[in-house]
């Protein structure tokens, strides 16, 4: 960033005194003028780090619709777009509520810019008579979208105190780079692998609290003006802001391990106390069950249900929510416990996606108003399609990492009691 001449300042509240929002510009000059603020989402099908990586789940929630949501759901902003080449992308975006851009091959490989998918976005939305004057760019690789920290951002930018406003979190981190060539070793020696230090003086270690912050790039968004894109060709342009968010946001996803963790933080920041579904399905065993059975000398199979969960069901007949039990075990005990529930049941049953569109397309409820309760590694297609994949505490890791919720009790211990009511308005 070349340059005094460009402002950068932090982005903490957009508030006077009184808490009421500043502006530059007056009320009757914003009525005059109104700003169209476009979000823009590139998600192309390729990926080599992870693959197809934009329709990853975190928290239950593919990548592109978790992006989707934020911008939807984020003041300020005008219109969702996702920029992808994919049929499977575009599908969900459009089902989260975005406007889908095709994008041309030419711009859809590794070596593609997202400046390209901008500039392509902008010129689509101009040419069919929606142009746009701010750009909110959010990336669906970071899944931790700070939302407030977004619509601080958009109402910089319209509000013209800003021309770039990017997302960044507070660091006091010492960096350091391995040096090139002719870099000094201790004994005074070149050393091409030698530690360099960047941000600080090696020789001077002030405390915390005698620094100035640095602030780290998150990757998460960058909003900024639509004609100074265009000009600058890049994302970084004039007035220059930070959008402070939480550093436990700033994780960006670019491998395996990276996906792993970014699940691990959804359990954990995510879990959400409600569950607003219209209808419940749940596996059979590792569920109602505790995943353990007992066999008698004539082979006979008993296992083990929870009181508790029976009255949960009885529950959520009484308020009119439909259930189906669906198993994979074809077991004189799966239908009568159905029976005993008062539930229909498909057992059985070896593809439960299919089984599970198919039964959904019958009661006429949308996938993603269902609730998926299942407890391991056969359960995970039924998990995939469902709005809410829910797991059992005890359930198989890779369970986990799809689910949406987790639940604190496990198979046969009340976690079908636990799951209604949470489905079940207070």
């Amino acid at each position: 960033m070349a340059g005094s001449q460009r402002a950068m300042s932090v982005v903490t509240a957009m508030t006077d005194d009184d808490g009421e929002g500043t502006s530059d510009m007056t009320a009757e000059q914003q009525k005059a003028d109104p700003v169209r603020v476009v979000a823009i989402i590139p998600a192309r099908g390729g990926s080599k780090g992870v693959p197809r990586k934009n329709l990853r789940r975190v928290g239950g929630v593919p990548l592109i619709e978790r992006a989707v949501r934020t911008a939807s759901q984020t003041d300020g902003i005008d219109l969702v777009v996702v920029s992808t080449d994919d049929d499977e992308i575009a599908a969900v975006g459009e089902a989260a509520g975005a406007r889908v851009v095709r994008r041309p091959a030419e711009i859809s490989g590794d070596t593609a810019s997202s400046e390209s998918a901008i500039l392509h976005a902008l010129d689509v939305l101009e040419a069919e008579g929606e142009p746009a004057e701010v750009v909110a760019f959010l990336q669906a690789t970071s899944p931790f979208i700070a939302q407030d920290a977004l619509s601080g951002a958009v109402r910089e930018v319209r509000e013209r105190r800003a021309d770039s406003v990017f997302a960044a979190h507070e660091t006091y981190g010492f960096l350091w780079s391995r040096g090139g060539p002719g870099q000094p070793s201790g004994e005074g020696q070149a050393d091409a692998g030698a530690a360099v230090a960047l941000n600080h003086d090696a020789a001077h270690r002030p405390r915390r609290q005698d620094r100035d912050p640095h602030f780290l790039e998150t990757g998460a968004f960058y909003v900024f003006r639509a004609d100074g894109f265009r000009a600058a060709k890049h994302r970084f342009f004039g007035r220059i802001r930070i959008a402070e968010v939480p550093e436990w946001t700033a994780i960006e996803i670019d491998d395996e391990q990276q996906l792993r963790i970014a699940r691990a933080l959804a359990a954990l920041h995510e879990s959400p106390e409600r569950v607003p579904v219209r209808a419940i399905v749940t596996d059979f065993d590792g569920v109602h069950t505790d995943d353990t059975a007992t066999v008698d000398a004539d082979g006979v199979e008993r296992v083990r249900v929870s009181r508790e969960d029976g009255m949960g069901v009885s529950l959520l007949r009484r308020a009119g929510i439909p259930m189906l039990i669906l198993s994979t075990e074809v077991n004189a005990v799966v239908r009568a416990r159905a029976e005993k529930l008062r539930v229909p049941v498909l057992h059985g049953i070896d593809d439960k996606e299919s089984a599970l569109r198919g039964w959904a397309e019958e009661v006429g409820i949308p996938l993603a108003d269902i609730a998926y309760l299942g407890n391991d590694v056969n359960d995970l297609p039924a998990l995939r399609i469902v709005g809410w994949p829910v797991a059992v505490a005890d359930a198989h890791p890779l369970v986990l990492q799809a689910a949406r919720v987790v639940l604190s009790r496990s198979g046969g211990h009340g976690a079908v009691r636990e799951l209604i009511e949470r489905v079940l308005p207070a």
